[in-house]
């Protein structure tokens, strides 16, 4: 089993920094499918934590009664209703990366947007819903694709058939045999969240219990899919996202209590300019 190394500072992947010539079409197309009924605050945390962490283009597909609230919140997303797979096409051609599941539900209109999701090439993101259903049915949804899978342990539960006290008394092998399980780039959640390819595994050790809420999962998928849409490899986009995440976490705690997940946006991109600056220092006049 290979040996979990601790994510640090020091030993992060890096964004490479932008040219002054850098354009939104240099920089990737996140679509985020997400948001049923009464969850449209998923599919638009995700899509913010996409776009604030710097992906160059960002699409939310969700139901139509999201659509107003989250163009209100937040214009600078493409949100777009979408009531059937055939509606979400257009969508999927643009995308240099997916997201999907963030409050996503199980019935027929989540199964016909994953079906969608799942025929496509594009690069892609389970998270949430995507995996309850991966976990009813995964003769019909585990095919071979480039994904990261980002479960909680009970998620992670359903998928391997045990218990969540399983999962959590075994986190490493868990992780692991995920990843080999479906050929995938999985993240673990939870306090040490771990990050898992057939052949390596990190473990990040920052985080605090202040993030113990809704929506931060919904955040911390839509980072990853950012650092994906600028180019990283699926399982550097994953330490990056968990760690940056993680440490932004703590930065908001220091207050208490009462943390939102929105809450994590300004820390988070504080963190990643400390971590990978935008511009080099050489190219500033």
């Amino acid at each position: 089993m290979p040996t979990s190394h601790v994510l640090t500072k020091t030993a992060l992947p890096k964004l490479a920094p932008r040219q002054r010539d850098c354009h939104k079409g240099l920089l990737g197309h996140v679509l985020v499918v997400a948001g049923g009924a009464g969850m449209g605050g998923a599919g638009l945390l995700a899509a913010q934590g996409s776009l604030r962490l710097g992906a160059g283009l960002v699409s939310l597909a969700t139901m139509a009664e999201h659509v107003s609230p989250s163009l209100a919140r937040q214009p600078e997303i493409m949100t777009q209703a979408v009531h059937n797979a055939q509606d979400l096409q257009p969508l999927l051609q643009r995308a240099s990366v997916i997201l999907i599941g963030p409050g996503l539900g199980q019935g027929a209109w989540a199964q016909d947007l994953l079906n969608a999701v799942a025929q496509t090439e594009t690069v892609q993101i389970w998270d949430a819903d995507a995996l309850n259903l991966l976990a009813q049915d995964t003769n019909r949804w585990g095919g071979k694709r480039r994904w990261i899978l980002t479960p909680h342990p009970g998620e992670a539960a359903r998928l391997l058939n045990c218990s969540t006290q399983q999962v959590q008394a075994a986190r490493e092998q868990t992780a692991l045999t995920l990843a080999q399980r479906f050929q995938a780039v999985v993240v673990l959640k939870g306090a040490h969240s771990l990050i898992a390819n057939s052949q390596q595994l990190r473990l990040c050790r920052n985080g605090h219990p202040a993030m113990a809420g809704a929506g931060f999962g919904d955040v911390l998928g839509g980072v990853i899919a950012a650092f994906v849409a600028q180019d990283m490899s699926l399982f550097d986009a994953s330490c990056l996202g968990v760690y940056v995440h993680a440490r932004a976490g703590e930065r908001c705690a220091v207050d208490g209590r009462g943390v939102a997940a929105s809450d994590l946006f300004a820390p988070m991109r504080q963190l990643l300019q400390q971590l990978s600056p935008i511009t080099p220092a050489a190219s500033i006049p």
